[in-house]
């Protein structure tokens, strides 16, 4: 029971002995493996040649300029370390437990919840698409996913770790220094650069660019239902005018936008990307998310105000600035597409139909059966993946009838 007990907890038996991890040496799915041992993405967008930074995005956009030139060998060990616990100080938590795949690479809560219990400012963005993306965190603090990494891995309130306490654990497994070795035979020690390099060739490889919208924008007219073309009539529309700032193909301009999202439970406004841009006039203002798998991802902006896609969406049709504290009406500066469209309650039902049709989850990377530290993969489950999990075991146990 003991051993039962400790496997439960995330933690290796004592002298069990895993066997030795292969990492792959083929791209992910929609990825080429070139001549050079490098991973070219292909996509139907490429067969596009209009700029994407020049409109607000039809239907045969071409995509932003993305990163890619990856191994399959560092993209596969990305992936181990990116469900690892040995990455968090007390090496009960991963990446995965604030981005996990079966949420849509978030984690279902308002706020994080990171060491030690504690809750994180913000919540966990999605990571699909991160190729494209040229500013991470929600302030677009960030201008690279391997600085962007920086701060969750070492912060006190998130993983907690630090950089010597990483480098002296991946040194010290034995597993790790082969595969680091396998990913980068050039350097004989695992390196903090390596590491971030390793993560983010995993995070550039999440791709989901074939939802129905998709096949629908390719010329596959029936790719979308009657009521989600309805709400996609009504996105691009000049009165939602969702499109100019959730811009296709991507759905998202990647700009700063001041919108007046409300702070839930009492707590005091965020200042979002004033902090660190030292700009007044971003002040409340974030990055615009991508909408890609958007379904999935629930609760809605930065704080995890809004439960549903419905009340998010309901959230733009109330009136400009409606939900700002008295105290910043004077202070924060709306973007100017936040205004009053009035839009119907059965043009917001369609809206949400529409954003459904952007779901695309066929790549999502499989979980590694065991990762090289030999702790649990992932570590500590989100609590709405596992409350998840236990309706389905309820559901399957209850009597059928039959």
């Amino acid at each position: 029971m003991r051993h039962l007990f400790l496997v439960l907890l995330g933690w290796p038996l004592l002298g069990w002995a895993q066997a030795p991890i292969q990492l792959a040496d083929v791209c992910p799915a929609g990825f080429e493996t070139s001549a050079e041992n490098t991973c070219k993405l292909h996509t139907r967008y490429d067969q596009y040649d209009s700029l994407y930074e020049r409109g607000v995005g039809g239907l045969q956009t071409a995509l932003p300029a993305h990163r890619e030139g990856f191994s399959p060998q560092q993209i596969d060990l990305g992936r181990h370390l990116f469900f690892d616990p040995v990455l968090s100080g007390d090496q009960t938590q991963s990446c995965a437990s604030c981005h996990h795949p079966k949420l849509g690479f978030a984690d279902g809560l308002k706020r994080s919840i990171g060491a030690n219990g504690a809750e994180n400012q913000r919540a966990a963005p999605s990571l699909w698409n991160m190729a494209f993306l040229t500013r991470f965190f929600w302030d677009a603090r960030s201008g690279s996913l391997e600085e962007q990494m920086t701060g969750p891995l070492f912060s006190p309130v998130e993983m907690a770790a630090s950089p010597e306490l990483l480098l002296e654990r991946l040194n010290a497994s034995a597993e790790y220094r082969r595969l680091f070795a396998e990913a980068y035979p050039k350097q004989d020690v695992v390196t903090l650069d390596q590491l971030y390099l390793s993560l983010a060739a995993f995070q550039t490889s999440l791709i989901s660019l074939n939802s129905p919208y998709d096949r629908y924008a390719h010329g596959s007219p029936d790719a979308l239902n009657a009521q989600e073309l309805e709400g996609f009539n009504v996105y691009r529309s000049f009165v939602a005018r969702c499109s100019e700032c959730h811009t296709p193909p991507l759905f998202t301009n990647q700009q700063i936008a001041v919108i007046g999202v409300p702070e839930p439970d009492g707590r005091p406004f965020d200042p979002g990307a004033q902090v660190p841009f030292d700009n007044p006039d971003w002040r409340g203002g974030f990055k615009v998310p991508s909408l890609r798998n958007v379904a999935q991802t629930a609760p809605y902006m930065h704080s995890g105000s809004f439960t549903t896609l419905r009340d998010a969406a309901e959230f733009y049709t109330k009136g400009r600035g409606h939900a700002l504290p008295e105290e910043e009406k004077g202070r924060v500066q709306l973007h100017w597409h936040i205004w009053e469209p009035k839009l119907a309650e059965h043009e917001l039902d369609r809206l949400v139909d529409f954003m459904r049709a952007l779901t695309d989850e066929s790549f999502t990377p499989a979980i590694p059966a065991q990762v090289p530290s030999g702790l649990a993969p992932v570590g500590r489950v989100p609590p709405a993946l596992q409350a998840r999990i236990a309706s389905t075991t309820h559901n399957k146990n209850e009597p059928t009838g039959e």
